[in-house]
Formats: structure tokens, sequence, C-alpha cells
């Protein structure tokens, strides 16, 4: 093929084609010079999203200024304008999410005098005796019924989790819109919580048992022994709480990576994962933070509480009274989450107008006239 030729001469007819593959390629490599030219006047489309781990760029991520914002959309969602109607909803579906009430309970434990009293078979009355046999299967039944009630709530805290999720983000009091749209979701999120339930109860029991191992061992052994054990005890007691944090903040954020990408719970972990080990720091930071917002939350609790004569510690109640507080902590996660990119971002695909002047950094103006056309 020839694609150069001098002014003069005049292509043949049998090289028609192979002028108009000349000019083809001349017209696309003008068109890559004119988009590395700044003095062109092409517009380059945006390129899709990427990790920002990918392209070894680190976006920058803050942690007060999502607070802020946090508290704008929880003034905006509950106050402008008050609606009890709107409130009373928004406050079931953080009832359905766990947020119970208020604080203040203190539940009786039955180890509490565990060492004044000796198992002995006086401890069952005389008169209690012949139910002897019934004894067992009345504590299975029981255990029983305690587990089913425990998984019924955690299916219940797994669809409400998305629910109150999808009352944030589109600022709109709905239960049974969102409870069915987000079910699949909603279901998965719910088997991935038992797993996860599952795995902690059985790392802490193998803890157990190997604590009970190494005491039976030591017996008879000599002092270094013991102290070896102690400190494998401790290392393995530190690296379950470990998991156990870890987890918790993966499954915590895990819901809105759920409602953004409708994907499965294992692909939001996975990725959730991820993003916590290449934004150690952030999240670090989030936790530190967020622990700060606990006590404060766990002050205000109380307070209202004793202010409201116990009235905000019952179920719904204190949920309702507290919603402002709930709101605001739920809204900080989504805010925070979504500095790491629009892959992250709730609010990526809808958002309400009246969130535009919150979450763009500053009021939406009105787009500029084109320019005119050059003389």
């Amino acid at each position: 093929m020839r694609c150069l030729q001098r002014s003069g001469d005049r292509p043949s007819p049998g090289s028609v084609e192979d002028s108009w593959h000349c000019r083809a390629l001349a017209a696309y490599q003008h068109l890559n010079v004119s988009r590395g030219s700044s003095r062109a006047g092409l517009i380059t489309p945006p390129k899709p999203f990427q990790n920002a781990s990918m392209n070894g760029v680190r976006p920058k991520i803050e942690i007060f200024k999502p607070f802020g914002e946090a508290f704008e959309l929880t003034n905006k969602i509950l106050f402008q304008p008050f609606d009890l109607k709107k409130w009373l909803i928004i406050g079931f579906a953080a009832f359905l999410s766990g947020h119970i009430g208020g604080v203040g309970f203190n539940f009786p434990s039955p180890f509490g005098d565990f060492q004044s009293h000796r198992a002995t078979p006086d401890l069952i009355p005389d008169h209690l005796g012949q139910w002897k046999p019934w004894l067992v299967a009345a504590v299975v039944v029981l255990a029983v019924l305690f587990f089913a009630f425990v998984i019924a709530l955690t299916w219940l805290k797994a669809r409400g989790h998305f629910i109150f999720t999808d009352c944030i983000v589109r600022n709109k009091a709905a239960i049974a819109a969102p409870w069915r749209e987000y079910r699949k979701e909603g279901n998965s999120y719910f088997l991935f919580l038992l797993a996860v339930m599952v795995v902690i109860l059985l790392a802490a029991g193998l803890i157990l048992a190997s604590a009970f191992g190494l005491g039976w061992l030591k017996q008879g052994a000599v002092e270094t022994i013991s102290i070896a054990s102690i400190g494998l005890i401790v290392f393995l007691f530190v690296f379950w709480a470990s998991i156990v944090i870890f987890l918790s903040i993966a499954t915590y954020f895990m819901v809105p990576v759920m409602y953004r990408r409708r994907c499965r719970a294992v692909e939001a972990f996975r990725d959730v994962s991820l993003l916590i080990i290449h934004n150690i720091g952030s999240f670090f930071l989030f936790c530190l933070f967020g622990i700060v917002l606990i006590l404060a939350v766990l002050m205000i609790g109380a307070i209202v509480t004793c202010a409201t004569c116990c009235l905000a510690a019952l179920p719904y109640i204190g949920t309702v009274i507290l919603l402002p507080v709930f709101v605001c902590l739920h809204a900080f996660a989504l805010v925070f989450l979504r500095q790491f990119g629009p892959d992250y971002d709730v609010w990526a695909s809808f958002m309400p107008p009246e969130f535009l002047p919150i979450l763009s950094g500053a009021s939406p103006s009105p787009p500029e006239p084109p320019l005119p056309p050059a003389a």
C-alpha cells in the first residue's frame, strides 16, 4: 500500500482504495494529535471508573467533613420539613435494623454469685426432684427456642439494614417497597451473618478448649510450660478479638456496597476487605472517631432515658426519640464510604435534589451559556 505520494502525482484508477485508506489513516493520526494538544478544541470523554488502588493514586479521605455532611443530611431528612409520619416510619426502619432504643439496660448475669455456691445435689429443691428426668429436655427446648429467636432477629436486622439505608439515601419514608426490592440482597446478607456468627463461636470454642486443655496438661509440669501456655492463650485471644473487629467493620460497610451494586454478600465482603486492607489508615481513624461517637451516644442515651423517665428505654419508642442520632451515624458511614469512588457511592445513580447542596460541596449553579462560534 502506498500512503505517501508526491504533490504532483495523480493516483491511478487502481489505487483509489489505497488513497482512501491513506486519508483515513491520516485523519486518525490527526485526531490523536489533536487530543494530546492543549490548543485543540476537542473534549475527551471521561475515563471509566477505576479503583484508586489500581491507579496507584489514593483519594483524599477525610473524617470530620463527612460527619458534618451527615449532620446536615440528618437535619434535611428529619427537620426540613418536620413530618411526624415520616419520622415514625423511618424510626420503624431503624428499629428493624437493630437500633432498639436508649441505653441503661442492666441484664442480670447468672454467674454473678457463682463462687458462693457449689454444685451439689441439694441445689434442686426436694419437691422438684420428680421433675429431674424432664430437666434435660426442658433445657434443650429452651436452647432451641433461644437460637430460633436469635436467628429471627438476625434475619429482621439484615432486611432492616437495607430498608433504613434506602430511607436515608432517597430521603423517603417507605417500608414495603425496599423490603421487596432488596429481598435478595437482604437474604444473602442474613446468611452471611449466620456464617460469621458460627465461625466466631467455633473460634471462641476452640480457644476455650485450648485453655482447658493446657490447664489440664500443666498439672505436674514445670513452671516454664505454664508461662508458655498463658502466653499462647493470650495470643489466641488477641487474634480472635482482631478477627472479630475486622469482621464487624467489614460487615458494617457491606450493606452500602450491596445496596449500590446489587451484588451478593460474598462479593461485597471480598471487595470491602480489600478496600480496608489498602486503606487501613483511613479506616483506623474512622474506628477511633467511631469510638468517640459511641461514647457520646451512650451519654446522650443515658441522659434522654433519665429525662423521659425510662421512656426512651422502651423498644421502638426509644428508637423514635433518638432517631436523629441513629440517622446521623448511618449517614456518616455512607458519606465516608462514598469518598472511595463511584462504586462505593450510594448516591451515584440517584440523588435527591435537596441533597445536592450538601453532597456536592456547593449549591448547584446553572449551566453556562455556549460560547459563540469562532469568526
